[in-house]
C-alpha cells in the first residue's frame, strides 16, 4: 500500500484531531526547513527563535516572519 504524501508528527499520535493535527504539521515543516539566504544565495538559513533567522555558512542574522523568513502582506 502506497504511503502517504502528508508528514505526520508520531508524537501526536491520536489527539486533538486531524484538522489540528495538519496545520500544525504544516507550520512544524515550515519553521524547521532551511531556506536560502539572501546574501551568500545558499540554502542555509535556519530559525533561531520567532522572527529571527541565521545563516549558517555566512552568518547573516535577519528579522522575519515567526515560521518564515519572509511573510505575505494580506
Amino acid at each position: 500500500m502506497p504511503r502517504s504524501k502528508q508528514k505526520t508528527l508520531g508524537w501526536l499520535k491520536a489527539r486533538y484531531g486531524a484538522t489540528v493535527r495538519a496545520r500544525y504539521t504544516t507550520i512544524w515543516l515550515q519553521a524547521h526547513s532551511r531556506y536560502r539566504c539572501p546574501k551568500c544565495m545558499f540554502r542555509s538559513l535556519e530559525r533561531v527563535s520567532i522572527g529571527i533567522w541565521r545563516c549558517r555558512k555566512c552568518g547573516l542574522t535577519i528579522a522575519g516572519g515567526a515560521y518564515q523568513p519572509t511573510t505575505k502582506i494580506k
